[in-house]
């Protein structure tokens, strides 16, 4: 007899490594609830060659999507993560709620189609185009998370406690209005988006930075969150901030946290690229994630994370796209990798005593750090976990007949072709043959919007 809800595998990523001849079975709701390995298919199973666990994008700013393309022209001084703000600030500016949502399922959905299944939004557009809060204070946050159940991506939703320009409690320019947020109203987007929790849908906090937030606030809004919530912040990102926290605190940014709080795995330090030795040590040992954004990064100028003491020093992380230059969780390690390489002048460093494959290194040490980053049970294909999987094209031509122990060699590694054929989040399939099953619509709806946006590029 055919399970209701199956997949047979002939080969699959299993927190312990690839196995042969795997049945995945899920519930009605979505969660996987039997991972049988030596299985046989049963007649009229749906089947397929390589599955894996799809992969957690833990940073995105999804408006910023329209941006892609718009910064890469060169300025009369010399360009930076600031000079960028510049352009990303007039959208923001100007953007609307149907804006958001248009722009967020276009990029879902690609996310989908190259192999995310799950995203954290570090959300902070949350008032209107005069600074006043929506009538419903979680109205953007409510337009994301539409766009995420219509492209059928799951979501952690982090809200963002954004009061200042800089450290010393700056006043906010005008053109941060939109982002202006203390404790209270954090804690009102947070309550209003309580209904929406469930299996697709987390909600945490997102403190914006050291220099957007006081530490005092930080404190009073974890205070009233629940204590399983998922913590994420930007930190370290330039040398810039560095230097203007010591400035400020007499700390590098990642010390003076750490002095204020008690970092664990529910906290998730985005970029983190600036540290010096001892504070990479201690955020290893922390068990907090480092969240890397390596296409971001590189595009923004800011710097290469010290990947490899932190490894060495038993420290997670996970990937993100945040600004969204690039929606490929392949070409977010391979960079990670790359930069490494560069930096170092060998090969190979993402790699461990226990797994010398670095493809393998890589995807899974990002989906174990991305699923404890989102607070959701995902990242792995295992009882009790979202059935958020990934089929791989067995049939291309880098592929084809392989052997299961180089597919993640060879898929983050051997050439640009999106080798993600089909895609599951949460037992259904969002993704067929390359195909996004609500592309077509999706795609209208944010070409209309991105033709109103581009004209504020002069």
């Amino acid at each position: 007899m055919t399970p209701a809800a199956s997949l047979f595998a002939r080969h699959a990523l299993l927190p312990g490594g690839w196995l042969d001849n795997v049945r995945l079975e899920w519930d009605a709701g979505g969660t996987l609830t039997a991972v049988t390995p030596d299985a046989v298919p049963a007649s009229g199973e749906a089947q397929a060659g390589l599955v894996l666990p799809g992969m957690v994008n833990l940073h995105s700013h999804a408006f910023q999507r329209a941006l892609g393309g718009l910064t890469e022209t060169a300025g009369d001084g010399p360009d930076s993560f600031w000079t960028w703000r510049d352009l990303m600030y007039r959208f923001a500016r100007n953007i609307t709620p149907d804006h958001i949502e248009a722009i967020a399922a276009q990029l879902f959905s690609e996310c989908l189609r190259h192999g995310y299944t799950s995203v954290c939004e570090f959300h902070y557009v949350q008032r209107d185009q005069a600074g006043a809060m929506y009538a419903r204070p979680a109205e953007t946050a409510e337009r994301v998370v539409a766009a995420a159940q219509l492209a059928g991506i799951g979501v952690t939703m982090l809200p963002v406690l954004y009061s200042y320009a800089g450290f010393g409690a700056q006043p906010l320019k005008p053109e941060q209005q939109r982002f202006r947020t203390g404790p209270l109203e954090v804690l009102q987007v947070i309550d209003a988006l309580d209904p929406l929790r469930g299996p697709q849908v987390e909600v945490g906090v997102a403190p914006h930075s050291l220099r957007a937030a006081a530490t005092g606030q930080i404190g009073e809004v974890l205070a009233a969150l629940p204590p399983e919530r998922p913590v994420h912040i930007h930190i370290a990102e330039q040398q810039a901030e560095v230097e203007q926290c010591i400035a400020a605190t007499g700390m590098r940014p990642v010390r003076y946290l750490m002095e204020q709080f008690t970092l664990d795995q529910r906290w998730c330090l985005v970029h983190a690229t600036h540290l010096d030795a001892g504070e990479t040590a201690a955020l290893a040992a922390s068990g907090a994630i480092a969240g890397l954004c390596p296409t971001t990064e590189a595009n923004l100028g800011d710097g290469l994370f010290p990947l490899e003491p932190f490894l060495a020093g038993g420290g997670r992380f996970g990937i993100g796209s945040d600004s969204h230059i690039s929606q490929s969780p392949v070409e977010e390690l391979r960079w990670l990798e790359y930069g490494q390489r560069l930096q170092h002048q060998r090969r190979n460093v993402a790699a461990s005593k226990d797994q010398r494959r670095v493809g393998d290194f890589l995807w899974q040490g990002a989906l174990a750090g991305g699923a404890l980053a989102s607070g959701r049970a995902v990242g792995a294909l295992a009882p009790g976990k979202r059935a958020d999987l990934l089929v791989l094209d067995s049939d291309h031509p880098n592929l084809a007949g392989i052997d299961a122990d180089d597919v993640l060699g060879t898929f983050v590694f051997c050439g640009n072709d999106n080798l993600v054929k089909d895609v599951m989040v949460g037992g259904r399939w969002v993704v067929r043959e390359r195909q996004h099953v609500a592309q077509a619509a999706i795609a209208q709806r944010y070409m209309h919007t991105i033709a109103e946006l581009r004209t504020l590029r002069s």
